[in-house]
């Protein structure tokens, strides 16, 4: 019931721009401990790090724990409706799929430099070299990639351990995504992050293999090539985690995912996922597609699981 509550609230409203969002507080709470404990520890960037990432984690989830456990004290419909509410705030399926779309949107009326702004604001890379192609790609491969970070691992922990394990892992993927860079000023200072980050996700990635070739299958797209591809071709990405996911979507649309990504200027080349193919933008709308039936699938098989222990 919590977590069917909560799935169903953020496929409905998603996060509204004027409200508070506890994902905002982490990262004002992260930039302010960076800067303190960059300051404490300079001569040792992975201890500092590593002391980011346990009060970061420690903290978000020692805080979600306490108002969760004294809500159910003040009256358990209370505790019911806090513990819903703040596994919604983990969830990015509306968020993921309107981010898409108006990507789309922006390739559909011919605008591609808007385009590009609009998934600029998705993916960690650099936008303006962009061709069409590409930023369908990039779109694409966010859409894979935040399946699992925003769908299935929120979900995941939310089943073990209410609020307080989501809100957990959604402070390491916040670590990640704001100091877990292979750059310069991050390459030692986030490791710690990005390692607990990809620890968290390894377990809800390795479900993906399974889960997005299914649901491939249930909406008519490519199934058996979508399982088949994400075990030829998930180990060869740089993340273990992401690579799953990517291959899966990418044998499950018939494309390639995958090739030169600029950051900063810098050409980054990343393995090919999926056989040759060439994309086009209505793949974005597919991809949304398959991201929201593994979704519907994932919140299916984990009702079933609760309703089994109960």
């Amino acid at each position: 019931m919590t977590l069917a509550a909560a799935y169903f609230l953020d496929l409905f409203f998603g996060d509204p721009e004027n409200w508070p969002h506890p994902v905002r507080w982490i990262g004002i709470l992260i930039e302010k401990s960076e800067i303190f404990l960059r300051r404490m520890f300079s001569s040792n960037e992975y201890v500092s790090g590593t002391l980011l990432t346990i009060f970061i984690c420690g903290i978000t989830f020692l805080l979600t724990a306490f108002v969760v456990f004294y809500a159910y004290l003040i009256q358990p419909a209370l505790g019911f409706l806090i513990n819903v509410l703040l596994i919604y705030t983990t969830l990015s399926v509306k968020s993921l799929k309107d981010s898409a779309r108006d990507v789309l949107k922006n390739l559909e009326s011919g605008d591609l430099v808007s385009a590009r702004q609009s998934v600029g604001k998705i993916v960690g890379r650099d936008t303006d070299p962009m061709s069409e192609g590409e930023v369908v790609r990039a779109t694409v491969e966010t859409v894979a990639e935040n399946t699992v970070d925003g769908i299935i691992s929120p979900l995941f922990y939310a089943m073990i351990g209410g609020a307080p394990f989501a809100m957990l892992f959604k402070a390491a993927s916040t670590l990640d995504s704001m100091v877990g860079y292979k750059n310069e000023r991050y390459r030692k200072f986030g490791w710690a992050s990005a390692k607990f980050d990809d620890g968290l996700n390894f377990i809800p990635a390795r479900f993906c293999a399974l889960l997005i070739p299914v649901a491939a299958w249930v909406i008519g797209m490519k199934g058996k090539d979508s399982l088949r591809i994400a075990f030829r071709d998930g180990s060869k990405h740089p993340s273990p985690n992401s690579g799953i996911a990517e291959a899966a979507f990418a044998g499950a649309l018939g494309v390639q995912l995958g090739g030169i990504n600029y950051r900063n200027g810098v050409a980054v080349e990343y393995p090919l996922l999926g056989d040759v193919s060439v994309l086009n933008k209505e793949d974005i709308a597919r991809s949304v597609k398959l991201s929201l039936a593994v979704s519907f699938l994932w919140m299916g098989l984990l009702t079933a699981i609760i309703m089994l222990l109960l």
